[in-house]
Parts: structure tokens; sequence; C-alpha cells
């Protein structure tokens, strides 16, 4: 009873500091005051860790811009929120593709786990292998999560409930199965060229140069930061190697010493009559109708093909309408190796993998709304003044991988916090370094997703971090416990190694390279102590 009572008294504190932190709003549209162009991040930041509700939050903080913009006058400013932030929404025809295609991802992952593809490719990784069937299942982990990179969450549920069984009959601890799927969901997701996080890293890259008056070629600038997303290239390098060398730092050698085989779990041997095709060929087609149809769409001539027309037809591709369409192609090869006999009718399964991705979406119209109240209120020139002269510019990295860490970790969404940060970051990296960034925006967009990641990887509140425990069977504290060595190494690795150096003018690629190095000999030095 005593228990309920705090907890009631903890959910009314967390409620009246966000309604008295929104209604602060009123405050600042009285004032004058260039920092008042903030306030709308803060609004957002300071919602989602009361709040821990993304979507709400988000609206909420470009509310708060519309009440700044409208001096106080509440029915002007839901006006402002609805007519010029809500509505426009509906007539872009890349923000209507990127919802489109996030959708239509999330139905054909569906449709990819009902077919039992992925099953047969586990089983056929498993079979007739010799050695040691304890590090055979964690790697079989590992590629089936590289398999899976179209969504980090679909990821995590879906190895999670494949694995967990084997994991258990060969002697692989619980945790030690939930970080090899939270490890190889967002990190996987974040990277790949084609996910449902895309569209949604896309969209902030925009709404970042949307805040400076900028276009952009969304797609060629996340290409070129893929190299210096060191958080997520370091993490699955580091679980690569914790498989390799038994790397088992802290609580996790624990849990893995005590782990016994358990004969009783099944194996899950009785689902894999699917072909192997109902899981690879969607994603074949996935991937190969991307890569022609971006360049069909962008190439002004379709012959000769040169390595510089790809990379310019990418540039001026329509990529909205390639993704959806693309995505509609390979989610209909995806239907069709379906079974006839399996379960509920192709489109209810369609359906309710879509549904899974319809809170998401939503935070990404959230996002989009934050965004436009800090565009119209000049956030990106005023956070630029207050920085310039103050923060060097090599810095920027750095820090901004701070950030991001710091705020996905309290928040524990990725979403969220590239929603909050990424139209803050470009405007303040284009504005410091006098509208000439050069390779150090490519650092600072990989910086946003880095720390992004960071957070949607080991946060107790993240939703990965909990959906990796629940689909092993186990506790999210004690999988936070027993994860988070690893995430402050590949975290630490990344910004001393890789951030701060590339802000100094150190290759990219030379970062990755150093980087890789240091956490071969960390794991090496522990593992042999």
């Amino acid at each position: 009873m005593a228990e309920k009572r705090d907890k009631q008294k903890s959910r009314a504190w967390r409620v009246g500091a966000g309604l008295l932190l929104f209604a602060a709003s009123w405050a600042w549209a009285a004032t004058e005051s260039d920092w008042r162009a903030l306030w709308p991040s803060v609004v957002a930041l300071g919602l989602v860790l009361l709040w821990r509700n993304v979507l709400l939050s988000l609206t909420l903080g470009g509310l708060a811009g519309c009440i700044i913009l409208a001096e106080g006058r509440p029915m002007e400013a839901l006006g402002l929120l609805i007519g010029d932030l809500f509505l426009p929404i509906w007539s872009s025809s890349w923000k209507l593709g990127a919802l489109a295609f996030t959708l239509i991802l999330g139905g054909m992952a569906a449709l990819i786990e009902r077919s039992g593809g992925l099953k047969a490719v586990l089983h056929r990784f498993l079979e007739g292998q010799s050695g040691d069937k304890k590090r055979r299942v964690q790697w079989a982990a590992y590629l089936l999560g590289l398999i899976c990179f179209f969504d980090g969450l679909a990821n995590s549920m879906l190895v999670g409930r494949l694995m967990k069984n084997l994991a258990a009959r060969t002697g692989v601890s619980g945790v030690k199965m939930a970080y090899i799927v939270d490890s190889t969901s967002s990190a996987v997701a974040c990277l790949a060229v084609i996910s449902t996080w895309i569209a949604y890293q896309l969209a902030m890259i925009r709404e970042g140069y949307a805040q400076i008056g900028e276009e952009v070629d969304a797609y060629g600038l996340f290409i070129a930061s893929i190299p210096l997303n060191y958080y997520c290239w370091f993490t699955l390098l580091l679980l690569a190697l914790s498989i390799a060398r038994n790397f088992n730092p802290g609580s996790m050698r624990t849990a893995e010493e005590s782990a016994r085989p358990d004969e009783s779990a099944e194996d899950g041997s009785g689902v894999a009559d699917a072909p192997m095709r109902a899981a690879l060929l969607p994603l074949f087609v996935l991937i190969v109708s991307l890569l022609i149809g971006l360049y069909w769409s962008g190439a002004d001539k379709l012959w000769p093909v040169t390595f510089a027309k790809v990379s310019q037809a990418y540039g001026q591709a329509d990529a909205a309408s390639v993704l959806v369409v693309c995505s509609i192609l390979a989610t209909l090869v995806a239907a069709l190796m379906i079974p006839r006999a399996v379960g509920p009718s192709r489109l209810q399964v369609f359906a309710g993998g879509a549904g899974s991705l319809f809170v998401p979406v939503l935070v990404l119209i959230g996002a989009w709304i934050l965004g436009g109240s800090m565009q119209k209120l000049g956030t990106a020139g005023v956070i630029a003044g207050l920085l310039s002269g103050e923060l060097p510019l090599w810095l920027l990295p750095g820090v901004v991988f701070i950030a991001g860490a710091a705020i996905s970790f309290s928040t524990g969404t990725s979403w969220g916090t590239m929603g909050i940060l990424m139209p803050l970051a470009i405007p303040v990296v284009f504005n410091l370094s006098g509208g000439d960034p050069g390779s150090l925006m490519p650092a600072v967009v990989a910086a946003v997703f880095s720390g992004a990641v960071f957070g949607d990887h080991c946060s107790p509140i993240s939703d990965t971090t909990l959906v990796s425990s629940i689909a092993c069977d186990v506790r999210p504290e004690e999988h936070v416990r027993t994860q988070m060595p690893y995430a402050l190494i590949a975290a630490t690795v990344a910004l001393l190694l890789g951030f701060l150096p590339v802000g100094l003018g150190l290759s990219g690629w030379m970062g990755l390279v150093i980087g890789a190095l240091a956490i071969h000999g960390i794991v090496w030095a522990v593992s042999r102590k």
C-alpha cells in the first residue's frame, strides 16, 4: 500500500513539474531574449525525462514554440501548430514517402517472420557443424541480427525469440544472448542504407538544413557519415570479439560461468521446413530494386554506367518515391513466400507489422512539428551566435556525441534524440564553419546517430533494451547491468579515438582503423588477464 502511494506521489510530481515547465512558455513569450528560441527544445527534452512519452513531448515542444511566436495567445498558437506546422506535412511528397516507406517495411518484416525463412537460415547455419556449440549459437545469433537489418525493434524480437531456446540448450546465459540481440538491432539498423530508420534519418538531416534554408543531398550525406558512425561500428566489432575470445567483463562473466545447458528447452527444429529463400529473396529484391531504382530515377542517361555517374544519380534521385515503390515490390515477394496453410491471412500479417510502427511514425511527425517551430524562431542562428568564439570547431563532433548519448540514455529513445539534436547540430556546425563545414558535417551527423544509438542500446527505459530482455526471458535490470561495460568501452573509444581526432582533421577511415585496433587491444589484454 505504501509503495502504491509513493508511486502515485511520484507520478503526480512528474505531471505537475511537466505542466509547470510547459506553462513557462507564456513567460518566455513575454520576453525578447534570444534564449527563448531554445525553449521548444528545452520543453521537449524536459517532458521526455519527466513523462517518458516521446510523441507528446515533441508535440508540446512544438506548441511551446508556437506560443512564443504567437506572443502568448493560445488560439493563435494552436492555429500556427495546425496550419503552419502540421498540415504542410501532408503536402510534402518527401515526408509522405518517408511515412509510407516506414509502415510498408514494418509490414514486410512481419511477412518475412511469418514465412519461417529466417528459421530455415538459422538451422542451415547450425546443422552439421562441429566444435563449440555454445559459441556457434552465439555466432548464429550475431549473423541473424545482421540479416535482419531492416528494423531495430523487429530485429530484437525476431532474433531473441528464435535464439532463446537454442541458447538455453547449449548453455548460453540469457543475459549474453540479450546482449547479442540488443547489439545487432539498433546499431545495424542505424548503419543500414535500407531500413525503417533510413527515412527518419534522412528526414532529420533535411530538417537540420531546413533550419538554415539550405537544400541537401540527404542520402549522400548519410552515406558519407556511415564510416564515421563510430559507436555503431565499435559496438558490432566488440560483440564479435566477445564471442570469438569469450570476452565477458564484469557481471557478464559470472552469468556465463553459472549458465548450464537446459536439455528441456525446445530447439525449434520443427519450424525449419520453410525454404531459406522465403527470407532471403524479399531482402534481395529490396536491395537490388533500390540500387537500380535510385540510379534510374536520378540519372540523365542510363548508359554508360560510371561510379561518378551513379553517385550523382543517387543524389538527384526522388529517393522517397523510389523507397516506397521498392518496398512495395519486396513486400509482394515476401507475401508470396508465405505458405497458404500458415496462420492468419497475408493482409492481416502485413497490417500487424505496419501497425507495430504506427507510434514511431507519429514520433516522426512530432519531430517535424518541433523542427518547424524551431525554424520559425530562428533557433539555429541563435545557437550559432551563442557558441561562436566559445566552442572550438574541432570539438563539435565530440560534444555532439556526448550530448546525444546523455539525451538518449536519459530518455531511452534514439528517434527522439535525433529529432531534438539533429536540427540543432547541423546549423551550428554550418554557421561556426563560415558556411563551409567540409568533412566536419558528416562527422557531426554521424555523432548524432552514434549518440542516439548509445542510449537506445543500454538505457533501462529504451524500447529495444526492454524488448531484447523480454525476448530472451531476462530481467531488464540484469540485461542493462551486464551490457553496460560493453557499451561504455565502445562509447569511450568512439569519443577519444574517433570523434575528437576527426574534429582535429584525422581521416574518418583512419579513426575507424585506430579505434578497431584499440578495441582489439582492450579485449586481448583483459581476456589474457
